[in-house]
């Protein structure tokens, strides 16, 4: 890394050497949760919501460039500076709620993964979250060799994801002129659709990405000077817009295969095992298999690092971790309560998404607060127009979680009523 930070080493590749951090973050964007919502809007509204997944892509882009920025910047996390420079009463408050995001993140993961190994081995559920179990926390032991074998792992289970859409997308009959009209007219048909889309953006900015990312940038290189670190931003903002762009495709592939498979005639799909169900008659079971392999490589990639996440959560808050394999314990006895307890796993998913929601405003605004302050930040703190449009997309985000807050809970809001 020094010397391609010193001008000694250069090339297209010279900069593969700081790739890493935001390809372990993009696996936030394409967990369990994103499955349920994507193949909701492309069920129930075809290509017509593509353009709400282009545009929560870009305010996740610029999420995580800034907590990419924050830890490169400052040598810490999100959660440390925020124990550092808030008060402490608000520091326990924004620890528990993060804790118990990164619970719930853990559980739509988890599920996941559990139900695609479920159903393509045709076991039961239980079985298949021990699996899953197993495999997560032997992923998690790579750890302890440095961040690159986790990096390549996370890696190679991203690059499956993205190979299984493709496929899928190959698979499927999709229109691409209504896709490509899709991606960029934004509509909103109903009331129906307005919720989906909330749900969508509420999938796609995670809580505990925008706290992971600061962490796995902070240690990443040695810089020496302002210049040295200017130019790590620079490979830190490329590698963003790439991964997070995998990320959006591989989305985007998601309701266009939804969209091309059940739009006509199957519609009312929304719910995975619904989706598997319904793949095999319509597009064959080589489609139906593939689904089920991006699911149970999306369910253990974002398992492994919601626990990562969750650690760096515990470390940064409170100067104080636990070991792996009992953080890996802990975080998995909410989903197999919710089993045991005979909840609908779809379901449960969408819980936690809720969860998520009321977390969110936490680590947003932390972030924007923490990059604004010149004490901070010194001569890289962001500039206005950064932070004034940070600050509408937070607020956009948050007004669209409380919208789908309000509806799960039966408020009535009148801009979405029918």
């Amino acid at each position: 890394m020094s010397d391609v930070l010193n001008g000694k080493r250069k090339g297209r590749f010279a900069a593969l050497v700081f790739a890493g951090p935001a390809i372990v973050a993009s696996v936030a964007y394409m967990d369990p949760g994103n499955y349920a919502t994507n193949i909701q809007a492309g069920a129930g509204y075809g290509y017509t919501l593509l353009w709400v997944v282009v545009c929560a892509n870009l305010i996740a882009m610029l999420f995580q460039a800034l907590s990419a920025k924050l830890g490169i910047v400052t040598g810490k996390n999100l959660a440390e500076l925020s124990r550092d420079n808030l008060p402490r009463p608000l520091v326990w408050v924004m620890w528990a709620i993060s804790e118990v995001a990164a619970m719930a993140t853990d559980l739509a993961e988890f599920l996941g993964g559990a139900i695609g190994l479920s159903l393509l081995a045709g076991i039961p559920l239980l079985w298949g979250m021990v699996i899953t179990a197993v495999v997560t926390y032997g992923l998690l032991t790579f750890e302890s060799y440095g961040f690159r074998p986790m990096e390549l792992i996370i890696g190679a289970l991203v690059g499956v994801i993205g190979l299984c859409y493709l496929v899928e997308v190959l698979i499927a009959p999709v229109d691409w002129g209504m896709a490509a009209v899709g991606m960029v007219t934004p509509q909103m048909p109903d009331a129906g659709a307005l919720t989906i889309a909330v749900g969508i953006i509420g999938a796609t900015v995670m809580p505990h990405a925008i706290y992971l990312h600061s962490g796995l940038t902070q240690h990443r290189a040695a810089v020496k000077d302002d210049a040295q670190r200017r130019r790590v931003l620079h490979f830190s903002n490329v590698e963003v817009v790439l991964a997070l762009a995998v990320a959006g495709m591989v989305n985007i592939a998601m309701v266009m295969m939804a969209a091309s498979a059940f739009h006509q005639g199957n519609a009312d799909v929304a719910e995975i095992e619904t989706a598997y169900h319904t793949l095999t008659p319509l597009l064959g079971a080589a489609a139906a298999g593939v689904f089920l392999v991006s699911l149970i490589a999306s369910g253990i990639s974002s398992s492994v690092v919601g626990t990562m996440a969750g650690q760096m959560i515990m470390q940064g808050f409170l100067h104080f971790s636990v070991p792996i394999w009992l953080r890996r314990a802990v975080t998995m006895v909410p989903a197999f309560a919710v089993v045991l307890a005979g909840v609908n796993a779809t379901d449960a998913l969408v819980m936690s998404q809720v969860v998520l929601s009321i977390a969110l405003p936490v680590p947003m605004l932390a972030l924007i607060y923490c990059i604004g302050n010149r004490r901070i930040m010194g001569n890289f703190v962001a500039r206005p127009l950064t932070r004034i449009i940070a600050t509408i997309a937070a607020m956009l985000v948050l007004t669209l979680n409380f919208v789908l807050l309000a509806a799960f809970f039966g408020v009535p809001i009148p801009f979405i009523e029918e």
